[in-house]
């Protein structure tokens, strides 16, 4: 996975002033965009699509300093007028064009990166891989933005928005794996983008929805693989180290990549006060 990242990033630097064909990268490596996208924004810390606005603008900063006149150096890098350029231009450096032609900055340079394998093995990963026929996830969904760290506030107000006894509702329709009440993350951005929007699910999975009720959101799972990550520890903050560990220790390790589908948390067990928990993340993957 790393040498395939590195490719990326060479793709990246040769399509600056060009479209960027990231599937047909993918194809040619052998793996997915989905895969390629989401294991570079865990790694990297931004979305592709952020890392190659930020080199456009580093390296445009060179010709802005320049003699070349601005719709030129706009339209060169995919922008279609100087005030879209102007704007990105102000969102990468923190400064207008005009102050940088005046000041000759500030400038804020994005270097190209380099993705390196560091061998540590401190995080034990507590995996299984299972083969499941198709099953459905019912419940009670709503858009929710993307928060990487810490407790998402809007998921935690739609959960205490649902009654005691809506509870006890839906664990009793729970009857495969995933087991029990569940965690559903769909719709998400490839990119992995903090902040975009994605579909929270908070339900259990059920092999067909004859018996349930109209009121109830369905999101329809097909038959695949899962690596089945288990988690115990203060909550969330295990999950999201573990979540975290799946893109920087598993996947580069293991003959796995992600396809597209929701991920779920399983609680297993939990505090009172759910400090802490014991925890499955269900990803869903195919071989590479």
């Amino acid at each position: 996975m790393i040498a395939e990242l590195n490719k990326l990033v060479e793709l990246v630097e040769d399509h600056l002033d060009d479209d960027l064909d990231v599937a047909a990268l993918a194809s040619e490596l052998g793996t997915t965009e989905y895969h390629l996208r989401r294991m570079f924004s865990s790694l990297a810390g931004m979305p592709l699509s952020e890392y190659v606005r930020r080199r456009r603008m580093s390296v445009a900063a060179a010709k802005v300093l320049g003699d070349d006149d601005l719709l030129s150096i706009a339209v060169r890098y995919g922008y279609g007028s100087t005030e879209a350029f102007g704007r990105a231009f102000r969102s990468v450096h923190g400064a207008s064009v005009g102050d940088v032609k005046r000041n000759g900055g500030p400038l804020r340079t994005q270097p190209q990166l380099r993705f390196r394998l560091t061998v540590e093995g401190n995080i034990t990963m507590h995996t299984r891989i299972t083969d499941r026929p198709a099953f459905h996830l019912v419940g009670h969904a709503t858009r929710v933005p993307l928060i990487h760290e810490g407790i998402n506030p809007h998921i935690q107000s739609h959960i205490a928005s649902l009654p005691a006894a809506e509870h006890a509702r839906l664990r009793a329709l729970s009857d495969t794996e995933p087991a029990g009440l569940l965690q559903v993350s769909a719709d998400v951005d490839p990119d992995y983008t903090e902040g975009s929007e994605l579909t929270y699910l908070h339900g259990v999975a059920v092999t067909g929805i004859d018996t349930v009720d109209d009121d109830l959101d369905t999101i329809e799972v097909p038959a695949g693989t899962w690596a089945v990550f288990r988690t115990e520890g203060e909550y969330p903050t295990a999950l999201q180290e573990a979540w975290a560990a799946t893109a920087t220790d598993w996947f580069p390790s293991n003959p796995w990549r992600l396809r597209p589908g929701p991920s779920i948390v399983a609680v297993l067990d939990r505090a009172e006060n759910f400090s802490t928990a014991t925890c499955e993340l269900w990803l869903p993957v195919e071989g590479a």
